[in-house]
C-alpha cells in the first residue's frame, strides 16, 4: 500500500522582516497611523459623548496651545520629557535596559535643591549654576554606574536593579524634604529662594519677540534656558551615537555581544560607562526640573516621565531628532487630555481611552514598518 505525500499548504499570509524601507515610505505609514487614529477616536467620542469630534481636537489643541502661558509650559514639559529620553538612548541601543530613570533624576534634582539650599546667598549666578549641574551630573552618573558595575562583574539583571534603585532614589528624596521642609512640618521644601530666585535659571528676554504674531504678551522666553540645554544635548547625543568611537561600540554591543567581544570590545567598560553617560543625563534633568521649572523638589518631581521616556526612545529609534517630535506628541496629548476632560466634563478615564487609541496607532504602525505581510497568490494555492 503506497501513502501519498502532500505538500504542505502555503498559509495565506505571511509575515516577513523588511531589509530597509525608504523614508518616504516610513513617514506614510506613520502618517496613516495618526489619521486613522483620528478617525477612530472621533468615533469614540462622538459615540460617548455625541460631541464634534473637530471641536474636541480644537480643544486639545487649545490646551497645549491656546496661550503662551500654556504653550510655554508645553514646550517646558516636551523639554524635561525629552532630556530623560536623550539619557535613556545609548543605555537603550546598547539593549541596558535602564528603567532607573525616576530615580537618576530624583538624585540629580536633589543634589542641585541641596546645593541651591546651602551655596544661594554665597556664591554668584555663574558659579552656582556651574556647581548645580555638575552635582546633578555626578549624582545621576553615580546612580547609573552602580547598576552598570554590578551588570558588568556579576551579570545582575539590570531591569529589575535599575527598578529597585528608583525605590531607594524616592526614599533618599523623602529623606531630603524631611530635612529641607519649610516651614517646619509642611512635609513640602516649598519654592527654594523664592525672595531672591538664587539658583533660578533665568528667562532669556528678547524685544524681537513682541513682533511675533501670537507671542505679543511676554518679551521673555520663560523657558528658554531649558529650551537651550536639551538642544544641545539633542544635537550632542546624536553625533556621539552616530559618529564616536564610542558610539560604534555601543551599536555594535546591541546588536551582538559575542560579535563585541570577537572584535575585541570590553563589554564591562562599555556597559560602565555608558551606563554613568546615560545616568548622568538623566540626573541633569533633575536639575533642569528643580531650576529651571518647579524650583522645588519632592518625590513626584520625576512625574513618571522616566516611563514614557522610554516609549519615545522605543519609536524613535535612539534617533534624537525624531524624539523631539514624540516627546512633544506625548505632551501635547497629555495637555489636551486635560482640556478636554475639563471643558466638556468628561472624566479622566475618556481623556485618557483618546490618547490611548492614538498611542496605540502610532506604536502599532512600527510593525508595518519593520515587517511586511505577504499573502498567498493563486499560483501557489495551485
Amino acid at each position: 500500500m503506497s501513502t501519498q505525500h502532500t505538500a504542505p499548504s502555503t498559509p495565506l499570509i505571511r509575515m516577513a522582516k523588511r531589509d530597509a524601507i525608504p523614508l518616504w515610505k516610513a513617514v506614510s505609514i506613520r502618517l496613516i497611523a495618526i489619521l486613522l487614529a483620528l478617525i477612530v477616536s472621533g468615533l469614540f467620542i462622538y459615540s460617548v459623548t455625541s460631541l464634534n469630534p473637530v471641536a474636541v481636537y480644537e480643544a486639545m489643541f487649545d490646551g497645549a496651545f491656546g496661550t503662551t502661558r500654556r504653550g510655554w509650559v508645553t514646550i517646558r514639559d516636551t523639554m524635561m520629557l525629552l532630556c530623560i529620553s536623550i539619557g535613556l538612548a545609548p543605555a537603550f541601543k546598547m539593549k541596558f535596559w535602564n528603567i532607573g530613570a525616576e530615580g537618576q533624576i530624583l538624585i540629580g534634582g536633589c543634589a542641585t535643591a541641596y546645593c541651591m539650599i546651602n551655596f544661594g546667598g554665597s556664591l554668584s549666578t555663574p558659579v552656582l549654576f556651574a556647581v548645580m549641574a555638575i552635582a546633578s551630573l555626578l549624582g545621576g552618573a553615580l546612580w547609573g554606574i552602580i547598576p552598570g558595575i554590578f551588570k558588568a562583574r556579576w551579570g545582575t539583571n539590570e531591569t529589575l536593579f535599575t527598578l529597585m534603585m528608583n525605590y531607594v532614589g524616592i526614599q533618599i528624596t523623602s529623606f531630603c524634604v524631611a530635612m529641607w521642609e519649610n516651614p517646619y512640618g509642611s512635609n513640602s521644601v516649598g519654592v527654594i529662594n523664592q525672595s531672591t530666585q538664587s539658583g533660578w535659571l533665568p528667562s532669556i528676554s528678547a524685544e524681537w519677540i513682541r513682533s511675533i504674531p501670537g507671542l505679543s504678551e511676554t518679551s521673555d522666553f520663560t523657558y528658554g534656558w531649558n529650551v537651550i540645554i536639551v538642544m544641545a544635548l539633542t544635537i550632542g547625543m546624536f553625533i556621539y551615537l552616530r559618529y564616536s568611537k564610542q558610539g560604534y561600540e555601543i551599536a555594535v554591543v546591541g546588536e551582538s555581544q559575542n560579535t563585541a567581544r570577537y572584535v575585541g570590545i570590553k563589554l564591562s567598560k562599555v556597559y560602565i560607562r555608558t551606563m554613568a553617560l546615560s545616568g548622568a543625563i538623566c540626573g541633569l534633568a533633575g536639575f533642569i526640573a528643580v531650576s529651571g521649572a518647579s524650583h522645588t523638589i519632592s518625590t513626584s518631581t520625576a512625574g513618571g516621565r522616566g516611563f514614557t521616556a522610554i516609549i519615545v526612545c522605543w519609536i524613535a529609534k535612539f534617533n534624537t531628532f525624531v524624539m523631539i517630535a514624540i516627546s512633544l506628541l506625548l505632551v501635547f496629548l497629555e495637555k489636551g487630555a486635560i482640556e478636554i476632560a475639563s471643558q466638556f466634563r468628561l472624566n479622566d478615564y475618556a481623556s485618557s481611552v483618546i490618547t490611548g487609541i492614538i498611542l496605540f496607532f502610532i506604536i502599532g504602525c512600527e510593525f508595518f514598518i519593520n515587517y511586511k505581510l505577504i499573502f498567498r497568490s493563486n499560483k501557489e494555492v495551485a
